[in-house]
């Protein structure tokens, strides 16, 4: 499989917006015209660099993608990672485009001086979770939400 794992750039808007529907549809969910528009440009915004998108490339299709999103931390001195969307389409699941994203992630936060990067999931979401429990550490935190 040729996949290329690259940052976004302003022809790929079409085939992100496809792909962060499919993300959203599964999580039931959608967005208003005006976030995707906003997202879109502040994930290409060279004077934002703490919000950042890649995609993911297979033999020329857009099949995946992965936002993340630098931010401050009160017990570090150094920023800390969020990362906050990972899709890879159902045509490519389990063939490695999953973790090709993350190890991306992984490899722009060290080169940031960012060693620590987290994500959330659903509990019941096993696909991705048997993914994850390769490339990370399970934490025992539980989310809350205003």
């Amino acid at each position: 499989m040729a996949l290329i794992i690259r940052q976004l750039t302003e022809d790929d808007q079409a085939d992100w917006r496809a792909l962060w529907c499919s993300y959203l549809e599964y999580y039931e969910s959608s967005v208003s015209e005006q976030v995707y528009e906003r997202t879109f440009e502040r994930l290409l915004n060279t004077d934002r660099p703490q919000q950042n998108g890649l995609i993911a490339v297979h033999d020329g299709k857009a099949v995946g993608l992965v936002h993340y999103i630098y931010h401050a931390h009160n017990w570090r001195l150094e920023d800390v990672c969020y990362l906050q969307d990972l899709y890879a389409d159902p045509s490519v699941r389990g063939k490695g485009v999953g973790r090709a994203l993350i190890e991306a992630v992984y490899k722009a936060a060290d080169l940031n001086g960012t060693p620590s990067v987290y994500w959330l999931t659903q509990d019941f979401n096993a696909t991705a979770r048997r993914l994850y429990d390769h490339v990370a550490n399970l934490t025992p935190f539980i989310k809350y939400q205003r």
